[in-house]
């Protein structure tokens, strides 16, 4: 346990400064509905895994003293890409279609005060995702359920490193989950993308600074004698901001969200949405001072993108740009066992599906 809590305690000390995360989501014509995201951290190589849950998977919540937490057993089968370890699914989808993820979301969240003699009910933030995907087939019911838990984070010295949530039904409903004074607030996500701090209605409402964005090239015009022409293409976007902070980062994608076309399927648009995150890729030396930037590719350790109708879970990584997938249609979770695997055991070619065993 020593070595558990040392480990999270390194993880939250270096997330606040070089944690980010890029959310989209998009329809296709046929009806598919696909969520993506990226997943970064600066700091290290970030040891993460592809899990396979089971059904009826008996799971018991981390508290900050200890195993001994809230108590839950899997009515779903899950598929999670998990960091830090294989309880601390990051992003997941499960056999009913349920979707969720964790983005980080320092400074404006704050969980209920962690109280010992409510173990039984006091879930770990880093494992709210499982919780979800173990036991629930939609939105509401989750929403119904989160009244009775209590989210804790198991960083006792930083009560500022919390996570907001992405919850997403095959339908295309999404919302997004943030605690506020201790209280869950959902929020119904109208513009389908989310990234970090601050809280997501600020977020929103800050779209409307960019009002004078469009698609396509700004018109000729002249000034006195002067005539002014663009001096390339996509000049009506002239003015969308293009640093790495989680306001710019929300803005650009949820413009670029607003004017992807729409694919045929949602195998097409899978590869649409990957093709939209890597512009959210994060250079690494930009996060540090010259000469301390670790010796990594990118910031962004994995993408990944859900098609939520199909049931397939894709992903690929800052070593190895082929995308893999696991399809939750080939996998029996009547009789599978729970494990886990590095997400880059092995090599694969693009769009390959992964024998799970």
């Amino acid at each position: 346990m020593k070595i558990f809590y040392l480990t999270i305690a390194l993880f939250f000390a270096g997330y606040s400064a070089i944690h980010a995360c890029t959310g989209i989501s998009l329809f296709a014509k046929d009806g598919g509905y696909v969520q993506a995201r990226t997943i970064e951290w600066g700091e290290s190589f970030l040891a993460s895994e592809y899990v396979i849950i089971p059904r009826n998977l008996n799971q018991t919540s981390y508290t900050p003293t200890g195993i001994n937490g809230l108590k839950f057993k899997a009515k779903y089968g899950v598929v999670g890409l998990a960091v830090v370890q294989k309880e601390f699914i990051a992003e997941g989808l499960n056999e009913a279609g349920l979707s969720a993820g964790l983005f980080y979301f320092p400074h404006y969240g704050k969980y209920p005060e962690y109280d010992p003699k409510q173990n039984d009910k006091t879930l770990s933030d880093l494992q709210f995702v499982a919780w979800i995907l173990s036991n629930f087939s939609t939105i509401d019911e989750v929403k119904e359920a989160t009244k009775k838990i209590r989210i804790v984070s198991l960083e006792k010295s930083n009560p500022s490193s919390t996570v907001h949530w992405r919850i997403g039904e095959p339908s295309g409903r999404q919302v997004v989950l943030e605690f506020e004074n201790g209280e869950p607030r959902f929020y119904e996500n109208e513009v389908g993308v989310l990234t970090n701090s601050p809280d997501f209605e600020w977020q929103v409402t800050n779209l409307n600074n960019y009002v004078n964005l469009f698609p396509g090239n700004a018109p000729t015009q002249k000034i006195g004698n002067a005539t002014l022409f663009p001096f390339g293409a996509g000049s009506g976007f002239l003015g969308i901001p293009g640093d790495v902070t989680p306001p710019s980062r929300f803005v650009r994608i949820a413009f670029y969200k607003a004017t992807a076309p729409q694919q045929n399927t949602s195998t097409e648009t899978v590869l649409q949405c990957f093709h939209i995150l890597n512009n959210f890729d994060i250079p690494i030396g930009v996060e540090f001072e010259p000469g301390k930037a670790p010796n990594i590719p990118s910031a962004a350790q994995w993408t990944s993108a859900i098609d939520l109708t199909q049931k397939k879970v894709y992903y690929k990584t800052m070593y190895n740009n082929a995308i893999r997938c696991i399809d939750l249609n080939s996998i029996n979770f009547g009789t599978i066992s729970y494990q886990s695997h590095p997400l880059d055991q092995t090599l694969a070619q693009p769009i390959e599906n992964l024998r799970i065993q």
